[in-house]
């Protein structure tokens, strides 16, 4: 069977001469949940921005449900951006928009340029929005402007935005950095929640340990762009994580 996602030989130098990421390959099967661990600036990003296109990788392909998304044009490039999900460090909304809207927006790859225009969806896209909301317990703040949320409030709504697209795969770019430990762990249940009863492959780029150790089936590391690690979270001995973190780095949890 083949993989959900295929990386080969993935690699992005930016303008500036930052070598992001150096030849990185790995293989993810349908349902997995894969954490991307290591220091800013490791490549984390860069990885999770490069497998949708969000940035443009300079050399290698990444493969998605047997599709070259390296090598797709502007339409088939949408097509496949329907299917994976993004949940973004800093949630990405239109603070001035309501609750419903935002969550509408996961819907923009199905519906017509010209009705997304003017925020015209189908009946059954808003009865689906609804349905995201109260899965995610929001079902109150549909009417609600985004800005008037809380941080972990509106990483849920980025979450049910996700959700909208039907998606194979989530992108979590770091989706609970900006939050305290209790909001991040009620964050990591509900991508838990999607991968195990949705089958939905995740692929969540995360600082803490505890949280790999609690929420991932497999790690893959990163150091200045290069792949450090790839396995089981218990694998991580003192050693390699002295190989993904530096030699000064002290491992807590």
């Amino acid at each position: 069977m083949q993989p959900l996602l295929r990386i080969e030989n993935l690699s992005k130098t930016y303008a500036n001469g930052v070598q992001a990421l150096r030849n990185v390959s790995f293989e993810v099967p349908a349902g997995q949940f894969v954490a991307v661990i290591g220091l800013s600036g490791s490549g984390k990003s860069t990885l999770l921005r490069c497998i949708n296109r969000l940035i443009e990788p300079t050399g290698g392909r990444v493969v998605f449900d047997g599709a070259d998304v390296t090598a797709a044009n502007d339409a088939e490039l949408r097509r496949i951006r329907r299917r994976i999900g993004m949940v973004f460090q800093q949630f990405n909304l239109v603070n001035r928009s309501t609750v419903l809207t935002n969550v509408l927006a996961g819907r923009l790859g199905y519906v017509s340029p010209l009705l997304s225009l003017f925020n015209r969806f189908p009946a059954p896209d808003a009865a689906k929005a609804h349905a995201q909301l109260a899965r995610v317990g929001l079902a109150d703040k549909a009417h609600s402007r985004a800005d008037a949320l809380s941080g972990g409030q509106q990483q849920r709504v980025g979450i049910a935005r996700a959700l909208m697209q039907d998606p194979r795969l989530i992108l979590a770019d770091e989706p609970v950095a900006s939050l305290d430990p209790v909001l991040a762990h009620s964050i990591m249940q509900h991508l838990e929640q999607i991968n195990q009863e949705d089958g939905v492959t995740v692929l969540c780029s995360l600082h803490f340990l505890d949280l790999v150790h609690r929420y991932a089936d497999r790690v893959i590391a990163l150091n200045q762009g290069l792949l450090m690690f790839d396995g089981l979270p218990e694998a991580i001995d003192d050693e390699k994580f002295k190989e993904i973190y530096g030699k000064e780095a002290e491992r807590v949890g």
